[in-house]
Parts: C-alpha cells; structure tokens; sequence
C-alpha cells in the first residue's frame, strides 16, 4: 500500500528524516492520526539496528495514547515477524493499530486497523443542570427536593473537568449533594463517548450505596441503559478452589467447622462469591484461608475456573462504561500499571481515563497504606503452616502433597520451617520489648542504642532462615515442576501454591533486609506497632507488626494517578483550611503536574448553620497539657450529656481519655435512664445501630467516629470535641514527615500538624448536621481554640453558626436555651 494513503505529507517526511538520522537502521515510533484518520504527528520511541528494534509503547503525554505504533524494515520487506504480530496484537487490545514502513516511507503494510477515536462529545452544562432544578428528571423523582444552588456550581465545575480533559478538587460542604453532582455529568460521558469512567470511594459501604441507590436513580432519570459494575479487592470474594482445600484438612484432622459447612452451601446458591452476602460473618482467620488472593489465583490453570467468581466479575465488567471502586482497589490497579502493565489493557480493573474519587480527603492515606509492605508473626505463622504443620501426631500441608518428595527432603524443610518459626519468635519478643512503653517503636539514628542490639541480630537470624528456606523450597518447586513428574489438577493448584508462599517468604526477607539498612533508605519509613486480640478464643497473644511506609507518596500519586489520565475528579467536604487548598494540592500530589489544567472550587453547605448550630467553647478550658485537664474533660462530659438528655457523641484522640472520661459519666448517665456505649465494646457497625435506635444514649468514640457517623434528627443533638484532633507525637510515620520537614528548614507544624487536624477537625463537626432540619451543639473542650493564636484556623475553616465562648457555666446555660428554648 503507498504510505501517502497512510500518513500526511509532514509526517512522512518527519519519519524519513529520523530514519536517516538513525543511519538507516530500525526506528520504532508512535503515530497520532488526524481526523480523516492520517498519521499526522509522531513522537519516536526508540533507535535500534538493521534487524531489529524496541517496541517502547512508553508515550510523553498518557493521558493522550497512539493510534499506530510503526517501525520500518529496512530490508524493504514488509512481511511482520512473529514479534511483530504479538507486538500487533497487545497494541490491538487498546485500540491502537501497527503499521511497518519502509525506509523512504513510500510504502506501508498495515498489520492492524486503528480504531478511529470517535470525535468527544462535550457535556451541555445547561441540559444536565436542569435535571436537578425544579422539575428536573432527577428532583421528581427525590422526595421533599430543593433546589441547591452549591450543587448546580459542583456540577458545572465538573462538567468543565470533563470537557476540557482537567484535573478537579472540589470542597462540597454537608448536604451539597456531591453524589449526584458528579454521577450525573460521568454517566452521560460515559454513554455518550463509550468511554469507561471509575468512580472510587473510601468504602465498601459507600460503594455499595452509590451502587444500590444513587445510580439507579440517575439510570432511572436518564431513561437510557448503561453498565455498571460493582468491584471490591480480591479478598472479599470466595476461591472455591481454596474452599474445597480447606474442607480437604478439615476432614484430615476428623474437626468439624460449622462456618466452614455453611459456606460450602452458600457457595452453590451464591451468585457473587462476595463475603458481604454471606448471612453470618465468618472469623478473619477462616476467611483469609478460603478467600481469593491474587498470587495464589491459578488463573485458567485453575480446575475451578469455569465457576470462578473472579472470573465472572472480570468478565462482566470488561464491557462496563462504569466501575465502582474503593480507593485500595484503585490504587492496586494504578501501581500495577505504574510498575509496566501499561494503561491500555486490563490489569485489576479493564483500561479506563477518567475517574471520579469521592472522599478524596482519605488519597494520602490510602495510598500511604497500599504501598507499605509489613508483615507480623501471626502472619508469618500462617504461611509457614500452610507448608507443614503436625498437629495431634498427624501431619497434614502443601509440602505433603508435592508429588515424590522424599522423607528425607520432607524432614529437610520441616526443620528449616521449624527453625524459621523460632527465629520469629525471638525477633517478635525483641519487638514488643522495645515497644513495651509506648506501643510503637520508629528506627532512627538517636535510637539506636535501643534497638541496636537486640532487633537487628533477631532481624538478621530470620532473613539467614528465610533464605534457607526458600533455597529448600525452590528446590522442591523445581523438581516438582519437572515435565517428568506425572501431574494432575491437584499436583498443579499445590505447586502453584507453594511458589506464592515462597514470594510471600521473600517479601518478609526483603522487608528484614530493609529494616537492617534503614539508614540507606531515607525514604521510606521503619516501624513496628504492638497489638493484641480481645476476640473470645484467640490464643494469639501480643504480637508485633514490622511496617516499612513510604516517607511520602505525592510524587507516585503525581505521576500514577493525575498525569497519565485525562479527567480526575477529587472531592471531599474537607479539602480545604482556611478556605485554602494548598495543604491538600501538596500532600496529594497533583500540583506534581503543572501542565495540566487544575480547576478547584468552594461550594458551601445549604444547611443553615447559622440559626441551627451553636459552637461552644469554655473560655476557662485548661490546655491539654495542663495537670487538670483530664478532671475538667471528665466533668464537662458528664453535664453537658446530662443537660442534653443523651442524643450525644463524644470524641476523643485517645482510648485512654475515653476511658476516663466514660468511668465518670457511667454512673450518673445510667441513672437517668441515659444508655451508655463505648467503643471498644462492641464492632463499629452495632454500635452505631444501637446509637441510632436509641435517641436517649450517649457514644463515646476514637479515631474512627470522626468519620462516616450519619445520625440524622434528635438521635444526634450534640457532639463533643474534647481534644483539638493533632495527631499524636508517637505516631512514627508522621514523625518521620515532620523530620524530614525539619531538615528541609520548612516549618512542619504549619504544614504538616495544624493542617491536618483542621481537616480532620471538620470531619467531626460535620457528624452534627446531617440534613436540613437537624439542630444541635458543637462542644470544643480543648482550650487552644481560643487561647493558642492556631485557635483561628479552626474557628475559620468551619461554616458560620452561633456561638458561645464563655466560662464553662455560661456555656450550660446558653447550650440549655439553644436546645430547649
């Protein structure tokens, strides 16, 4: 074919001339097509030899990927290679043709069409405002629905995201309705350009909601058919592989599991597979031995892969225009392509270029969780039992069942795993000496005579250990892996089984290693963190978590997240302080991308904080670090709980505070018939069951509760701060920031401390009013908000309410006359 049907004039000289530059020889290039569908630009990739040339589908701008990847042959001959067809192939499956050349570029063989990119259709703002105005499509069908000017602005800035292919954060007060403000403007894009968009939240629950009810909603009022599927991460749905794995020990060892019986039923009725269906919660422990997990998933090997749940949720989802996520979800799709998987296949999720994050307050931690490697004795425990375990005289693990073994190769690996378990023993008693005071413990330099010389000789016996036995492992893996050895569908889910528990090994060994040379990984953050169960019948113990975290994931996120994708929307009813999003913009990483367009936006809360919210804070508070102010705490709990009758949350920074100030009140509260709850007592979910259908009880709460509490009406009339929500000096990973801070002769408390608590300080201000009719109290016991100058910040980021700033009894009076008056 005459490449002059193929290429305009311009780019066909362009590639002559790098053709020439390269003396001839192989040049790989990327092709960007025109509207008549004519390679018009090219970006060159790489340089190789008269043969041959690498295929570095690598392109400066990922938001924007090639239609054609080209190279020349040349010989003149244009016939492809087998390279050539499977390079074809992969790029065919995001959409991109293949075409070879010759080296005058009079010539082209066309291996694969390009898909013609469709021409975006822009969103209308007009047309999509009116659904939520009076009339609308989607305010028919809301019951009691008004008119929210603060929506209509979200949904236009949105909308501005998507058209202009920009980067968005949007602050969306309480009652703004976000939802529907950026699921409006994704689904329409989504239908009209048959694109794919991800919608991530910081939950299962918030998923399930948006899944269950929000979008329904906006399908319904849209009256068209689009996609939509519901993922959540590997481990909350069933291997049935691993099920019948773990019913086979069962049945060795004579024990009878009624959970586990009563999942194998479930498992021919359910439709998903996910753990959430389940009428009953199975243990942690079971679940983690039954569930699916990505290095042990056989994939098509597997022998129940035509029933896989995992399988069928892929599959579905491959032709969905919307995929609703969690963050942690999102964030194992992104570091996987991140790390060589590319944007233009389906990785954990199918390819996607937009993505709507709500809850984007949370980005930094969940990234900072997801990329933190740790691993704990329990744990490790675990694996090493999957391997071999002899319990009651009988001997029952994978290695058993690997074709051949010997019984001397047998004993081999049982006493390296025997060896390795004692080596964690020791390291973990090293550990939780050193975290005996505090409960945690950060390697640094001006500690090192602490942890020198008891946890990196422990550290350094379990890496030589691990290294032992994965060398005996490898071995029996090798010889197992043998063609020679007759092989059956259980031989193969055994092997691949071992070598997952092996990479596992591997990865506690390389976390060892990088706890002993700290100091040469400036960074990334050393720590370990004490824990204990209170489940009823688990013999655990107290037992240490090793946690390597990077120092920072803004430049990851800069660059996985908002520079190779065309469209990110973030949005958060806390992303500003002071009416500034510059603490946000730096800790996630999207001012990492200057070329791209950032559009951010204010869109205030319609409730009327003004005449429904009365802020309190006793003048005459003591400062936290005064000897009183634990009495004081313990006493302004007690009788504001009792002058508002109960209806009251109440927040702490620490359990031990809680404790105390719960111990006080109990007795009085109890008396008036007030029902007490405490976190801690029960899970998280029943205690706020039991809150909300008890409009008269009171709940103490921690770090969690400042979150994700919804308790609409008189179930919640007043919330109690009693400590301004600064994170706590001992916190290692937040340590290790403000250092790092330090040494950059920046100013960490402005930057990193008094952010961060205002943001979070907001969360738990906004647990009060939760719908337009709602009225309470806001009580701050913590006298730097009006006594410390920072106070400010705090006072600023909030909406405008009434106030009370007295001494504590003018504050019982004037809380009395809000609430009752």
């Amino acid at each position: 074919m005459q490449a002059e049907k193929r290429f305009t004039e311009g780019s066909r000289a362009r590639l002559r001339a790098e053709i020439e530059d390269a003396g001839g020889n192989e040049v790989f290039a990327l092709g960007y097509c025109d509207e008549a569908g004519l390679v018009a630009s090219l970006e060159v990739a790489a340089r190789g030899n008269e043969i041959s040339v690498l295929a570095l589908d690598r392109f400066q701008d990922p938001s924007r990927p090639p239609d054609v990847l080209i190279h020349n042959h040349p010989s003149a001959f244009l016939t492809p290679s087998d390279n050539d067809l499977v390079i074809a192939s992969r790029a065919a499956e995001g959409g991109m043709g293949s075409f070879i050349v010759d080296n005058q570029v009079e010539k082209v063989y066309v291996i694969a069409e390009p898909t013609r990119r469709r021409k975006r259709k822009d969103l209308d703002p007009e047309r999509l405002c009116a659904a939520l105005e009076a009339g609308g499509a989607i305010s028919r069908r809301l019951p009691s629905y008004e008119i929210r000017e603060s929506q209509l602005g979200l949904m236009r800035l949105i909308i501005q995201g998507f058209n202009e292919d920009a980067l968005v954060a949007a602050e969306a007060g309480t009652g703004v309705g976000k939802s529907f403000a950026y699921l409006l403007p994704a689904l329409v894009f989504a239908l009209e350009n048959n694109e794919r968009i991800v919608l991530s939240t910081a939950t299962i629950p918030l998923q399930q909601q948006l899944f269950d009810k929000d979008i329904p909603l906006v399908v319904s009022a849209l009256n068209k058919k689009i996609k939509v599927v519901l993922i959540k991460g590997r481990g909350n749905y069933l291997c049935r592989r691993r099920l019948y794995d773990a019913l086979r020990e069962q049945s060795l060892f004579e024990e009878d599991d009624g959970d586990l019986r009563a999942i194998l039923a479930w498992s021919e009725i359910t439709k998903t597979g996910s753990r959430s269906d389940l009428s009953f919660m199975p243990r942690d422990e079971l679940w983690s031995r039954i569930c699916s997990e990505v290095d042990l998933c056989m994939g098509m090997r597997c022998p129940e892969r035509e029933r896989c749940f995992v399988l069928a949720l892929r599959k579905e989802s491959a032709d969905a225009r919307i995929l609703v996520v969690n963050h942690h979800l999102l964030f194992a799709d992104i570091a996987a392509r991140r790390e060589g998987a590319g944007y233009d296949s389906t990785v954990v999720l199918p390819p996607y270029r937009r993505i709507v994050i709500d809850e984007a307050h949370k980005t930094e931690d969940a990234a900072t969780s997801f990329f933190s490697k740790e691993f704990s004795r329990p744990g490790l425990y675990r694996q090493l039992g999957r391997l071999y375990l002899s319990r009651r005289g009988r001997q029952m693990g994978l290695l058993l069942r690997l074709p051949a073994i010997s019984a001397q190769e047998l004993d081999d690996a049982a006493e390296a795993i025997a060896k390795t378990r004692d080596a964690a023993g020791a390291l973990d008693e090293a550990g939780l000496d050193l975290c005996a005071e505090e409960g945690v413990f950060r390697l640094c330099p001006s500690r090192e005579d602490r942890f020198l010389p008891i946890l990196i000789p422990a550290l350094l016996t379990l890496r030589k250990c691990l290294t032992a036995l994965t060398g005996v492992l490898r071995s029996l893996a090798a010889f197992a892996d043998d063609e020679t050895v007759p092989a059956d569908a259980d031989h193969n889910a055994v092997l691949w089984e071992v070598k997952a528990v092996l990479r596992r090994l591997e990865t506690v060994a390389a976390i060892c290693g990088a706890f002993v040379e700290y100091v040469e990984r400036p960074q990334e953050v050393m720590w370990i963190e004490a824990h204990r169960s209170t489940a009823a019948g688990d013999d655990r113990g107290a037992w240490v978590i090793f946690t390597v975290t990077p120092l920072e994931v803004a430049s990851v996120l800069g660059s996985a997240l908002f520079e190779p994708h065309k469209t990110v929307v973030c949005l958060s009813a806390t992303l500003t302080v002071a009416g500034s999003f510059a603490y946000w913009n730096n800790r996630s990483g999207i001012t990492l991308v200057p070329e791209r367009e950032l559009l951010t936006g204010q869109f205030p809360s319609p409730f009327p904080y003004a005449r429904s919210v009365l802020l309190a804070a006793p003048a005459d508070a003591p400062l936290p670090d005064e000897g009183q102010y634990q009495s004081f705490v313990d006493q302004a709990v007690l009788k504001l709980t009792e002058l508002a009758g109960g209806s009251t949350l109440v927040l702490f920074t620490s359990y031990e505070a809680l404790k105390s100030a719960y111990t006080a009140a109990v007795p009085a509260l109890e008396k008036q018939g007030i029902r007490c709850l405490k976190q801690g007592d029960d899970d998280r979910s029943r205690l706020l069951g039991a809150f909300l259908a008890d409009e008269s009880s009171v709940l103490f709460g921690t770090d969690s509760f400042w979150e994700g509490v919804d308790a609409p009406g008189d179930t919640l009339r007043m919330v109690i701060l009693c400590r301004l929500p600064f994170r706590t000096p001992r916190d290692p990973v937040f340590e290790a920031r403000r250092e790092a801070l330090e040494k950059q002769g920046r100013n960490p408390f402005m930057e990193l401390s008094l952010p961060e608590s205002v943001m979070k300080f907001k969360q738990g201000f906004g647990r009060l009013m939760r719908r337009c009719g709602d009225r309470g109290v806001v009580a701050v016991l913590d006298g730097r908000i009006l006594r410390k100058r920072y106070g400010e910040f705090f006072i600023r980021s909030l909406p405008k309410t009434r106030t009370s700033f007295g001494e504590f009894s003018s504050i019982l009076r004037d809380v009395e006359n809000f609430l009752f008056s």
